[in-house]
Parts: structure tokens; sequence; C-alpha cells
């Protein structure tokens, strides 16, 4: 007799996406689990996105297609979707490291009995996927770390659907903090329990929001002091100073 694996649900959300699409799908549906559910968001995609995902819809559960209010509202699109134990984010530019990456994240899960996972991540580039430019080492946890700055990647974290309701969903006022305010939202404020798998998951291609320009970055910053502002907490005066600093020594380390 079989046991029953826990059902996964893994979103991408896209915005004319086309260059990189495939590559993210592949990395999805080539996963060795079997109770996977596979959801799409994209925003209203002009270019050939919709093409391209079209020939992969017998293996996606999912397909949505429409404006959107930005990230977060994408983001929360696809949780109003999923019907899965567990539920991770894996967005357009970004793929799974290898086919084993889902099992593992319930194997370890289940292992320590937590209700939610993060783990290390690869931003590569561009082009060049096997050129790793930031190595993103996440460490034990400690829920005090985040008072120095520190923050799991968001693309390796893996949380129980019940912690979405009970905690609420992405915050739609936030643009590139949104996914920060989440996690200190459940890690920090409500202290949901969790884990680390001390391996990459995650290749992502360098360019995220936040990280592109200075001006970008000094708007993450306020958006960083508003995810700890709404909910009642209050960082250390360094805290939102060293946490982009955190990131130069990613890069001496690779």
């Amino acid at each position: 007799m079989s046991i029953k694996l826990p059902k996964i649900t893994i979103v991408t959300i896209v915005y004319n996406g086309e260059k990189y699409i495939r590559e993210t799908i592949l990395s999805i549906i080539n996963q060795g689990y079997e109770n996977l559910e596979y959801i799409i968001i994209d925003g209203g995609s002009t270019d050939n996105t919709l093409n391209i995902i079209d020939e992969f819809k017998s293996k996606i559960n999912v397909i949505i297609s429409e404006k959107d209010s930005g990230i977060s509202d994408a983001f929360n699109k696809g949780l109003s979707h999923a019907t899965g134990d567990l539920i991770g984010f894996l967005n357009a530019d970004d793929f799974y490291i290898d086919h084993n990456v889902i099992g593992e994240v319930v194997a370890k899960m289940k292992e320590e009995k937590a209700e939610s996972l993060y783990a290390d991540l690869y931003y590569v580039a561009a082009e060049d996927t096997n050129k790793v430019i930031r190595n993103w080492v996440s460490g034990k946890y400690n829920r005090q770390k985040f008072l120095y700055g520190w923050m799991p990647p968001h693309p390796t974290f893996f949380v129980k659907r019940s912690a979405y309701q009970k905690f609420g969903k992405f915050n739609l006022s936030l643009k590139s903090a949104a996914d920060y305010e989440l996690m200190l939202r459940f890690l920090f404020k409500n202290k949901l329990s969790t884990c680390y798998l001390p391996r990459p998951l995650v290749r992502m291609r360098v360019g995220g929001m936040s990280n592109v320009s200075l001006r970008n970055r000094i708007k993450a910053n306020k958006e960083d002091r508003m995810a700890w502002e709404m909910n009642g907490l209050k960082p250390k005066s360094f805290t939102l100073l060293v946490k982009p600093l955190r990131k130069l020594i990613q890069y001496v380390k690779r």
C-alpha cells in the first residue's frame, strides 16, 4: 500500500517573460515528485509568453492571464487558487537547480516537523546561468537574525497553506518588500516554525526589482521599514542599514 504524498503547489507569476518562461516551466514539471499542482498567473502578456505556456497546458493545473495590480496582487491570485498542503513560488526568471528539489523539501519538513522551510539560492548571469554572481547562503535559523538584516530567499521559501489562512496573504501596499514583509510577519512576528535545507534550490537571474538601481534600493529600504511598522514591530537602529550590506558578503563568499 503506497503512502499518499502531500500535495505541493508551485505558483509562477509572469509578464512578458517569453525569454525564460520555458526554462522555469520545465524545471517544475520535470520535478521527480508525483503530487504536484502547478499554477501560472500571467499579467496579460503581449509577447509570446502565452503561446509558450500553452505548449505545456496539459501539465499546468491553473492558467490565468489578465491584468493585475502588481507582484503582490499576482502572488495573491496564485494563493487563491492553490489547493496544496504546501505552497512555493518560482517566478519566470528563475528555475529549480535540479529535479529533486520538491522531494527534498517535503522530506526535510517532515523530518523537522516544520510549518515552513527555506534554503540557499544562486544569483546567476542572465545569459550564462552556470556563472554564479552571488551565492545566497541563508544559514541555520535564529529568529533574532531578522534584527540583524537577515531574511531567507523567497523563491526557496515553502509554507503550509494553513499559515496563509491564519496569518494572511501578501500586502498589496508593498512592491519590492512584499516577500520580506510576509516572511517577517510569518517567522518573526508570529513565530511560525521553520527549518533550513542547507543547499541551493534555485538559480535566479540577476536584475531583481530592488537591486537594479540606487533609486530602487532607497525605495526598497523605505518599504523594509514599512514592513516592520505595519506589523507593530521595532527593528534595531541599524537593522535596515545592514540588510543590504549582507548582500556584499554573498558576493565575497561566492
